[in-house]
């Protein structure tokens, strides 16, 4: 179960990178983090009351500590996308296993076993050459963006897996991280020089941004309280899948052969990784 409520998310993931793409043309990165927070804040309340769940949290550290670090993830994720194909921005947006893998090993001791560190080896390398033959220099902002979003992500994921442990309620995970979303997206939006006017396409755009992050991040929450941590994490790159299949669709994207060979590496890098880890 925990595994589908990641395939879930990863599908909903997608449909809110749709949604960020279209909206780059009418909105700021910084306006899209923010709208992401205030949706999120209003919706998980209303869940959060609906369940009985107290949106105080006793582990308000921890609590902090992944919202900031998918926060900041999230804001580099939305530069991502609106720079690079959609296909390429999630791709390195969602090197996370990669990372995650390399994180629990080195601050959880966890056992790395030699077969995790050759997929490990292999991620990197589909990152590299990803990297080399679709990225054009005025395209390598949008690419670090989208790497950092990874990095950034990998310590999202094991906090969302502490949290689980901890017994904090989805719902309030959620809240919390929806909540320092909208307040660090607000300084943003101000910097580049405040709100744009919302037309009804584009109310429509950042309901869609809001509604579908929220209901993905609270399947993702599930999915790592409830499943392997790495598992859960190489999973999430059905999101890849259901991208490129978009990014076909709406935008006539194309990659070449090497990007797709690298996109299939970074993929087989993160499921093999899932499947050397010892049970959780």
């Amino acid at each position: 179960m925990p595994a589908l409520w990641m395939i879930v998310a990863s599908l909903l993931f997608a449909c809110m990178g749709v949604c960020v793409k279209l909206g780059s043309a009418h909105f700021s990165a910084g306006e899209m983090v923010f709208w992401r927070g205030a949706a999120g804040v209003l919706l998980v309340a209303v869940l959060a009351r609906a369940q009985g769940v107290a949106l105080r949290t006793p582990r308000w550290r921890l609590q902090v500590s992944r919202a900031l670090a998918g926060s900041l993830a999230l804001m580099c994720y939305f530069i991502a996308i609106g720079a690079l194909p959609l296909a390429t921005a999630v791709t390195l947006s969602y090197t996370s296993p990669i990372f995650v893998a390399v994180l629990l090993a080195v601050f959880f001791g966890e056992r790395l076993r030699w077969s995790t560190a050759a997929a490990v080896g292999i991620g990197f390398a589909g990152i590299v050459l990803l990297l080399r033959p679709t990225v054009q220099a005025e395209l390598w902002l949008g690419a670090l963006a989208g790497l950092g979003a990874g990095v950034v992500s990998s310590l999202a994921y094991i906090n969302v897996r502490e949290l689980g442990r901890a017994g904090e309620p989805e719902a309030r995970t959620v809240f919390w991280f929806a909540a320092i979303t909208g307040l660090l997206g607000l300084p943003w939006v101000m910097a580049a020089g405040g709100f744009h006017r919302i037309d009804g396409s584009g109310a429509l755009i950042l309901a869609g941004i809001g509604l579908f992050g929220t209901a993905a991040q609270l399947a993702m929450t599930r999915a790592y309280r409830y499943g392997r941590t790495l598992l859960s994490a190489s999973l999430a790159y059905t999101t890849v899948i259901f991208s490129s299949l978009f990014g076909v669709l709406l935008w006539g994207e194309h990659l070449a052969a090497g990007a797709w060979l690298a996109i299939a590496l970074i993929i087989a890098s993160c499921v093999l990784t899932g499947l050397t880890t010892r049970p959780k």
